[in-house]
């Protein structure tokens, strides 16, 4: 598809504070775009908002409250008259043995990563129906492959993957198009705070090549702002994940042979793992729920 302009268009960037969507929101404002910016850390968004190029403004909003992003869709109509683009990226993780795992931490993430996700389209979607706009779903390779140690991930980004291809056909023909942007590990706050426990860094460098690689978070983004320009239907932060599609349906099977002897040799060292939330994106959720809960 021919490439969109940018320029004077609206676009909503969730879980913007940091990382993808910090970087993002930046190459968006610097091709012209009005950007709106949403997440948990008021004083962060802020100051993104205060270095883009364009027009721009924040709100703070957890985007699992269908009443806070359904006020928050309202106000960026108000600020900036339209929407045209809304990029569902806000995500948190975290990883370990499921059996051990934290409850409300695990919960928390298909909580955000995929209930937040449909929370940020139903409040946004009347506004991209009247511009006729483009709503881009921020996966992940997780969405496209299992792997042990990150049941709550693969299971949050597999559910928005399905979610969001099920909503293009719905809106499709009311002129919404609707994205699945797909990425590997990408040098983020979220990805170096996974490397921070040890077995999971050992393990993910054990993975076949290319996908033990940690990537730089300019050129996925560069990827992303390309497949937003052309309104696509799959967008891929790396070039290798296209070719991940084809042979998605043997992955199961392999990871489940390959996955159980990696589990074997680790079985020791599993036992204390940190189970809370990674990155510094997952600290700014567990304090916004620490502080709402007070």
């Amino acid at each position: 598809m021919s490439k969109v302009s940018l320029e004077g268009q609206v676009a909503v960037v969730t879980g913007a504070a940091r990382g993808v969507g910090e970087l993002l929101a930046r190459k968006l404002s610097a091709r012209g775009a009005k950007v709106a910016l949403v997440g948990l850390e008021p004083d962060a968004l802020k100051q993104v908002s205060e270095r883009l190029h364009s027009e721009s403004d924040h709100w703070h909003a957890d985007v699992t409250d269908h009443v806070a992003m359904a006020r928050v869709a309202q106000e960026v109509k108000e600020r900036f008259g339209k929407v045209d683009i809304v990029v569902a990226n806000a995500g948190v993780a975290t990883g370990g043995p499921f059996v051990d795992s934290d409850p409300e931490s695990w919960r928390r993430v298909i909580e955000v990563n995929l209930i937040g996700s449909a929370v940020t389209a139903r409040a946004f979607l009347p506004l991209l129906m009247e511009s006729r706009g483009y709503l881009l779903q921020i996966a992940s390779l997780a969405a496209i492959t299992p792997a042990p140690m990150m049941t709550a991930y693969c299971a949050s980004k597999s559910g928005v993957e399905a979610y969001a291809h099920s909503l293009r056909a719905e809106v499709g023909y009311k002129g919404v198009r609707v994205g699945v942007g797909y990425l590997s590990w990408t040098d983020t706050d979220m990805v170096r705070g996974a490397d921070r426990d040890e077995v999971m860094r050992e393990l993910r460098q054990r993975l076949p090549w290319p996908s033990n690689k940690t990537y730089p978070l300019g050129p996925a983004v560069d990827r992303i702002v390309a497949g937003i320009e052309r309104r696509s239907s799959h967008v891929y932060g790396q070039w290798w994940l296209r070719g991940m599609q084809g042979v998605r349906g043997y992955l199961p099977g392999i990871i489940g042979t390959v996955g159980q002897r990696e589990m074997k040799r680790f079985a020791d060292r599993l036992t204390g793992m940190r189970t809370g939330l990674v990155g510094a994106g997952g600290e700014a959720d567990e304090e916004s729920r620490a502080t709402h809960r007070s």
